[in-house]
């Protein structure tokens, strides 16, 4: 696989994924046959990972863990999940997505799913999955609820 870097961005491999970085941007490619293509932007107290156009497909599964993975870092391991653009769901996607939101809990860290297509939004209301994820229609929503868990985790403390 060939990928063009422009200058001035730092090039880093993390678990199998190369990084490209470039202020507060990361590109990230799957070093395998089905690239995986995600923007994530950080934040100070979050990362959003903004996911691929299109169906997340089964064996897209385990990369999506490894991406979220990557961003789960100590100081800074809330996570926002920017669905808006992709237009179906695996179980199995499902699923890691259920997995990595009860490992950043466990780890103190705020979880959220955005941007749901109806479509999908549906699917996970059939499969009464939706009622376990921390969703929110809006990104700016997202953030709300990452601070105010930030807030609450700081006075429990």
């Amino acid at each position: 696989m060939t990928i063009g870097w422009q200058q001035g961005e730092s090039v880093h491999h993390i678990h199998g994924f190369c990084i490209r970085l470039n202020e507060t941007i990361s590109h990230l490619q799957c070093q395998n046959n089905n690239p995986m293509n995600v923007k994530i932007d950080t934040k100070e107290k979050f990362h959003v990972i903004r996911l691929p156009e299109g169906p997340l497909t089964a064996n897209m599964a385990v990369d999506l863990s490894k991406i979220i993975t990557n961003c789960r870092i100590p100081q800074n391991g809330n996570v926002i999940i920017d669905m808006s653009s992709v237009s179906s769901l695996d179980p199995e996607v499902t699923s890691a997505l259920l997995e990595e939101q009860v490992k950043a809990y466990n780890m103190q860290h705020s979880f959220v799913v955005c941007c749901l297509a109806k479509d999908i939004e549906k699917q996970l209301n059939d499969l009464d999955i939706l009622d376990q994820m921390n969703h929110t229609r809006t990104e700016s929503e997202a953030w709300d609820i990452v601070q105010m868990e930030e807030i609450e985790r700081e006075l429990l403390d």
